[in-house]
């Protein structure tokens, strides 16, 4: 088997890429949010923020794709940490592909002087067996959720929107497409990193750190990956202090797929009912400025009560759920 780290300028290899991981979530998970040859481009070369992992392609002496390993080694915190997902094809398991997948990625790791290694894998009893026969032990499970937005109740939406108004008579609504002005940059680190507030359950990881320049890094990888990025910001009105937020991105590729990627709300403003503020607030402009869309994904952790309670009022449901699981290199 021959392992080659894949770049974002090799089309051939990022299309074989894709269609390895539609066949294998056709198995494993059917309603997952698949990339596309575009889309996993931009995932190579941007990464979410701009420090993008690596991909390798496992092929066979027919030169066909078996397996896919990603692996990420942050370069910004966790500096102890690496992470990686492994995909086998379906026709192609059960001769230890993915094993030898995990003892490349353990070797790297190790190189880079990395001590934790985690991996996450769909909650499947074969993922789980296989996972554990390589030592490693559950830590952690995240659910994603999806809202049909072609069937979404608007009025329950309304009336929460309206509801968390009342309940945040202090803070003012602020909406953003692309890139934070200049004088709101440095107000909005400390709101994005309230998110390491989120439960982390039994993950050896670190709180992230984040920074201007990491803020503006994002934003270049959503331009890179073409996506525009909404914003929802709660501002205090008496201070102009950012207190929380929602972000939400929209495929220019694929114009009908959103995806949440954060709402926090800063430790000092909690208890405003700000988070269902900006959430709902959300729901309403992406109806007026993006109709096309019509589903939106959000991951959360699984112990993440009060996130999900105003997921589920919002009518989220359930597509999947991933185990996190980690050792000691």
């Amino acid at each position: 088997m021959d392992i080659t780290r894949l770049s974002p300028d090799d089309a051939a290899g990022c299309a074989d890429a894709v269609a390895l991981l539609n066949a294998t979530h056709a198995v494993d998970c059917p309603a997952a949010l698949l990339s596309t040859p575009f889309g996993y481009a931009a995932h190579l070369r941007y990464g979410w923020d701009g420090d993008p992992g690596r991909s390798f392609l496992a092929r066979d002496e027919n030169c066909t794709a078996v397996g896919l390993l990603e692996f990420f080694a942050p370069t910004r915190d966790n500096l102890n940490l690496a992470w990686i997902e492994v995909e086998v094809h379906p026709e192609h398991r059960g001769r230890g592909i993915g094993s030898e997948l995990v003892r490349y990625a353990e070797q790297l790791a190790g190189e880079l002087g990395r001590t934790s290694f985690g991996i996450g894998a769909w909650d499947l009893p074969k993922a789980d067996a296989f996972v554990k026969r390589h030592g490693f032990e559950q830590k952690a499970v995240e659910v994603n959720r999806r809202q049909d937005l072609t069937n979404l109740d608007w009025t329950t939406v309304q009336k929460l929107y309206d509801e968390a108004v009342l309940a945040s008579a202090d803070y003012e609504v602020v909406r953003i497409v692309g890139e934070l002005p200049d004088d709101l940059l440095d107000g909005m680190v400390a709101v994005t990193a309230s998110i390491n507030d989120a439960p982390k359950d039994d993950l050896a990881i670190e709180d992230e750190i984040f920074t201007p320049e990491r803020l503006r890094a994002y934003e270049a990888s959503r331009r890179g990956h073409e996506q525009t990025v909404y914003r929802v910001i709660a501002r205090h009105r008496t201070t102009g202090e950012p207190a929380g937020h929602s972000v939400v991105t929209v495929e220019r590729e694929r114009p009908h797929i959103a995806e949440q990627h954060d709402t926090a709300v800063s430790r000092d403003h909690r208890g405003h009912r700000l988070g269902a503020l900006v959430k709902t607030a959300m729901l309403l402009w992406l109806r007026e400025a993006e109709p096309a869309v019509t589903q939106l994904d959000t991951w959360n952790a699984e112990s993440n009560n009060h996130m999900i309670g105003i997921n589920e009022q919002l009518g989220y449901f359930i597509v999947a759920r991933t185990i996190d699981y980690q050792k000691t290199l």
